[in-house]
């Protein structure tokens, strides 16, 4: 195929494996390429405007970056062809996707870093090999690493926190395998929006990583088949006699997968609270101006989060990005009819998300020229 899309991307990388998967299950064919490329520097990152991954070039020339944005390219385009028809199963579905590509990050930082006697070689193997081979290249990678390592932090991964992240992602672990044991995808017969934000940490932190892959393996073996799943060509279903190959019928939510929500309310919503108090602080006193950068390294941190969990007490940093993303589960109830609302209402209240509808910033965000900006 001439002039195919390309996908800079990295295997070991979280934000990666959501667009991958979408263009691994959509049948879109695609070449996929490290940012060590001499092509992304060149050619890509002028039009990209930051150094980061999953970045997509179009045979047109098009670059898109960011996972949600490379999505949405192909959703807009192809009829959504991963977002339910019905409220209940739309706004669940976005939903997860907040929660997969934002929402799991401590417990992705943690399997990843605080084991390296299983996770070093393989981990170090795969930022090495990211980069060209150059004489600093060993040198680089362990600058990166390091970074990572303090990121983890930073996402409110501490001695004292563990424990808690541990619990939680154990007690989420077990109420998604009992999900999947029963349905091959999140809402069904086929791969939700919700599935793809959700893969991003599943793949490549805690379903890749030799000491989270092992746990998994061992005590979640129908999440990890569902990994699997997310990143074959065909449905992948051989275990499900009645799959089906469509969402769940009558807009129906699974009891099983309301108790996935349930355990993962008790961390995302109260963090969810907090962040927005802090953010609307940061944006009260230091009023960025209309376009400025909210997300990345161009833009201006906005302080940490403190809130509690299980009795324990994180402080995490306040990302914009959450709610650049949560804009659009909030923009898609707002646009529900009353009786709409009723039902969906009914079904946040069941899984402990009620107050997510709720947490908004004062100042929209949205994207303009491949970074998103302060409305």
């Amino acid at each position: 195929m001439a002039n195919p899309y390309i996908l800079y991307a990295m295997t070991h990388s979280l934000y990666s494996g959501r667009a991958r998967s979408y263009l691994i299950k959509h049948q879109i064919p695609f070449q996929e390429l490290s940012t060590g490329h001499e092509s992304f520097k060149a050619d890509v990152l002028p039009k990209g405007k930051l150094p980061t991954i999953p970045t997509l070039v179009t045979p047109e020339g098009e670059v898109i970056r960011d996972g949600a944005a490379i999505i949405e390219y192909f959703e807009a385009t192809n009829g959504r062809p991963s977002r339910p028809a019905g409220p209940k199963q739309r706004i669940i579905s976005a939903l997860f996707d907040v929660i997969g590509t934002d929402g799991l990050l401590r417990p992705a930082m943690h399997y990843r870093w605080n084991f390296p006697e299983d996770n070093l070689a393989f981990v170090r193997y795969h930022f090495l090999h990211s980069q060209r081979d150059t004489p600093e290249r060993s040198d680089k990678t362990e600058a990166m690493m390091n970074r990572m390592r303090h990121a983890a932090m930073i996402f409110g991964v501490t001695d004292q926190t563990q424990a808690v992240v541990e619990s939680l992602y154990l007690d989420y672990l077990d109420a998604l395998n009992t999900h999947f044991e029963h349905y091959p995808y999140l809402l069904g017969g086929r791969p939700s929006i919700g599935d793809f934000g959700l893969i991003a940490p599943m793949y490549a932190h805690l379903g890749r990583d030799p000491h989270p892959a092992k746990l998994m393996q061992q005590r979640a073996v129908s999440v990890h088949r569902w990994v699997e799943r997310m990143n074959r060509y065909d449905q992948d279903v051989p275990e499900f006699f009645n799959a089906g190959t469509d969402f769940v019928e009558d807009d129906q939510v699974p009891d099983s997968l309301l108790a996935v929500l349930r355990v993962l309310a008790e961390d995302f919503v109260p963090e969810t609270l907090a962040a927005a108090d802090t953010i609307n602080g940061w944006l009260a006193e230091n009023k960025p101006e209309v376009g400025a950068p909210a997300v990345g390294r161009l833009a201006q941190a906005p302080g940490a989060a403190t809130f509690a969990v299980r009795g324990e007490t994180i402080e995490a940093l306040a990302q914009p990005h959450r709610f650049y993303l949560l804009q659009r589960v909030q923009d898609d109830y707002a646009s529900l009819s009353e009786t709409e609302k009723v039902v969906v209402d009914a079904v946040l209240v069941e899984s402990g998300m009620a107050d997510i509808v709720k947490a908004s910033l004062s100042r929209r965000l949205e994207r303009a020229d491949n970074l998103e900006v302060w409305a």
